[in-house]
């Protein structure tokens, strides 16, 4: 685990690419402090809000409580407040997240929220399935376009090898694939075979991949929030297809051999997922 500042490590990979574009304040010399986080918020054109519209704001992490509204989603939801650990990886990232896709985020957070409240009403111990893929989403999300459907389909069926190496030209020229999820940019910081992130997939046009970067995450964060906010969708984990991601072109130097793709444990045949 890397424990260290490490002001480059947005040009570490692709993988960082849609974090780059709200980043380049970062210092870099030592870690951000909440201030420095804090000021990037504040340079955006629309402010973060949470689930309830509340405006977001980065706090240090408190204690653990029981207080219903003092919870992590519920304390989003209700008062905009982010916890955050100072010198951590983990919490950097999910803020930059933030910046980043942050209709999307709010969506979450609404659906995390609600899902808590009758939850609490009921007296429940244990969460529920959507609570569990609102969290694999939130964690370990990945955002996939194409304008070519039938790719979409593969990633649904899980013919890797048929994707991501007969398909190559079509990918690269057809698909765009961005990280959501938090923790999934933890270990993108040191990537090892076996990565795998929940998928949210998206049928686009050809102005889309031919648009900025700016404007396909601009598209997308508000895609997704619209998928997420509709509570008819995303009710379980089986509605997140996974999708090892070092399989991705230029995501790993290995990935450049036709063999990289026979292996099993990474490039599992999964039951079908549903297509977008």
């Amino acid at each position: 685990m890397i424990t260290d500042w490490d002001p480059g490590f947005l040009a570490r990979s692709p993988m960082f690419e849609p974090l780059r574009m709200h980043c380049g304040a970062l210092p870099k010399s030592r870690w951000p402090t909440l201030d420095d986080l804090q000021r990037m918020l504040d340079c955006v054109d629309v402010p973060p809000a949470s689930g309830s519209r509340a405006r977001i704001a980065f706090v240090n992490q408190s204690r653990k409580t029981t207080a219903f509204e003092d919870k992590y989603e519920a304390r989003i939801y209700l008062k905009g407040e982010v916890q955050v650990r100072e010198r951590n990886w983990h919490d950097l990232l999910n803020a930059l997240v933030w910046l980043t896709f942050p209709r999307a985020k709010a969506a979450l957070n609404g659906r995390h929220y609600h899902a808590l409240l009758r939850q609490h009403a009921a007296g429940a111990q244990n969460r529920g399935r959507e609570q569990d893929a609102m969290t694999l989403f939130d964690e370990g999300g990945l955002i996939v376009a194409a304008r070519d459907r039938a790719l979409l389909d593969l990633i649904a069926a899980s013919e890797w090898k048929t994707l991501f190496w007969s398909s190559r030209a079509r990918v690269i020229a057809d698909m765009r694939f961005y990280l959501f999820g938090h923790a999934l940019y933890e270990k993108a910081l040191q990537p090892f075979t076996g990565i795998t992130a929940r998928a949210l997939l998206f049928e686009v046009g050809t102005e889309f991949v031919d648009a900025t970067l700016e404007e396909q995450l601009a598209y997308l964060d508000a895609a997704a929030a619209r998928r997420i906010a509709d509570s008819r969708t995303v009710r379980s984990p089986r509605d997140l297809p996974p999708l090892p991601i070092l399989g991705v072109p230029g995501w790993c130097a290995a990935n450049a051999e036709a063999t990289y793709y026979d292996n099993r444990d990474h490039f599992r045949k999964r039951r079908a997922f549903p297509a977008p």
